[in-house]
């Protein structure tokens, strides 16, 4: 297994971030796989799956260069450039390391990635431009049109994993961030499961990065000292994040209203809920008022937390608003 060696002060510092390019990335190799992880993501690749096949076509190459980058056990490292964690960064910022990587440097990327071999289509100068243009297309075409909704489930993912930091320390939060990552204790973080030799990360600056569909990674910048681990949103929250409430529930309570109590399939903080919907807390507040007073939802205190959740009756109305 993989795993790096943490010291507590590098994983007290350290802090999850919003990386737009992470996102577009986790898109790309979604597509290149072309299977979904729920059914909100199989609308998602349905709707853009037959453009991208269209893309590649045109450009064999770039479709070559996704199969051995991002579709081996190992990515090739210029596809995955650690995020600084700067807020507010863009995709058109993030996207400037891709295009500065050397030629040589992305070829080798490549060739560790295949085990050793280049093929001779990809033995060419113009590697970091084909990924950049690529990748700028999957943000343009699949990622920018959805991005409100897509960072709203990314933050609504760094409220819950920051409160469960809070409520049960560090190892509960890294033992659910994805499959093969865990706290195991003596400073040491599993990052997955290939047996690949360990790291000492300790005094690094140290960034986990949520995205929504479902896939991660790890990545590294050594001059300045960053590692990233890229994990994918918890699923209640990717799932329901895509889910618009029914028209007619809409009409009946009012469609910011409708909207939280379609979200409240699943337990959720007035914090997650502001994240997701994009509403203020004022907003949401009131709107849970209403919910509670008609026995729509209810609420529980869970820790520091206060969660709420959809009654029976509550169940039955979105039910009834979605068959109808």
């Amino acid at each position: 297994m993989g795993w790096w060696q943490v010291d507590a002060d590098t994983l007290a510092d350290s802090r999850f971030v919003v990386s737009p390019y992470a996102e577009a990335l986790a898109c790309l190799k979604t597509l290149a796989r072309g299977a979904a992880g729920h059914p909100g993501e199989r609308a998602w690749l349905d709707a853009h799956l037959p453009a991208y096949r269209a893309r590649l076509a045109a450009d064999p190459v770039a479709g070559e260069l996704v199969a051995a980058g991002l579709l081996r056990p190992w990515n090739a490292d210029f596809l995955t450039p650690t995020p600084t964690g700067a807020p507010g960064v863009s995709f058109e910022e993030e996207l400037r390391a891709v295009r500065a990587t050397p030629a040589d440097a992305a070829r080798a990327d490549v060739a560790v990635s295949l085990g050793g071999r280049l093929p001779e289509r990809l033995r060419r100068d113009d590697l970091p431009h084909l990924a950049a243009e690529l990748l700028a297309w999957v943000w343009r075409e699949t990622v920018l049109p959805d991005w409100p909704r897509r960072r709203r489930v990314i933050e609504a993912d760094i409220v819950a994993r920051t409160a469960q930091v809070g409520q049960g320390g560090w190892a509960s939060a890294l033992d659910t961030l994805r499959p093969g990552t865990r706290w195991l204790g003596a400073s040491r973080l599993q990052i997955n499961v290939r047996d690949y030799p360990p790291r000492d990360v300790s005094g690094a600056r140290l960034l986990f990065v949520p995205v929504v569909p479902r896939t991660g990674w790890v990545s590294w910048h050594l001059p300045q000292q960053r590692y990233a681990l890229v994990y994918p949103c918890a699923g209640v929250l990717a799932e329901t994040g895509s889910a618009a409430p029914p028209e007619s529930l809409g009409r009946l309570l009012g469609p910011a209203r409708a909207r939280v109590l379609a979200l409240l399939d699943t337990p959720k903080s007035t914090t997650q809920l502001v994240a997701l919907t994009g509403q203020g807390l004022g907003s949401v507040g009131r709107h849970l008022k209403v919910l509670l007073d008609a026995r729509l939802v209810v609420r529980r205190r869970a820790g520091r937390s206060v969660l709420y959740y959809r009654t029976a009756a509550g169940e039955v109305l979105v039910a009834a608003q979605r068959a109808g």
